[in-house]
């Protein structure tokens, strides 16, 4: 019975590790819309402000508004992505030690036979 409890605990590790790298990898690609959303909107508001297009308050505003919540998405993403990272880091570490820990047998160098 020993012998299941670390096989099972390396078992949820592995699942939450798993639940880890989706969250990291969505955090990616929040980051990766949130900087093209900062790129749109400070060009869009560039090109309002040199008269490029005819001036628009609420095109202006709305510039403003995507270049804001570009910015507090990514930030918010890249805190997220840091604290997942030191989160898989952890369980990985956890999981090494719990195997390390595992009286493991060695298989003998023997060939097998064909049937």
């Amino acid at each position: 019975m020993d012998e299941d409890n670390p096989i099972d605990e390396i078992s949820q590790i592995e699942a939450r590790l798993d639940e880890l790298a989706e969250v990291s990898e969505r955090c990616r690609k929040i980051i990766v819309v949130s900087k093209a959303a900062i790129a749109g909107g400070s060009a869009l508001l560039m090109v309002t402000i040199l008269g490029l297009i005819g001036f628009n308050q609420v095109t202006t505003i709305g510039a403003i508004a995507v270049v804001i919540g570009g910015i507090v998405s990514f930030g918010s993403n890249v805190s997220t992505l840091q604290e997942t990272v030191a989160a898989m880091s952890a369980a990985e570490m956890l999981r090494s030690d719990l195997i390390s820990g595992i009286d493991l047998r060695l298989v003998g160098d023997r060939t097998m036979k064909r049937l």
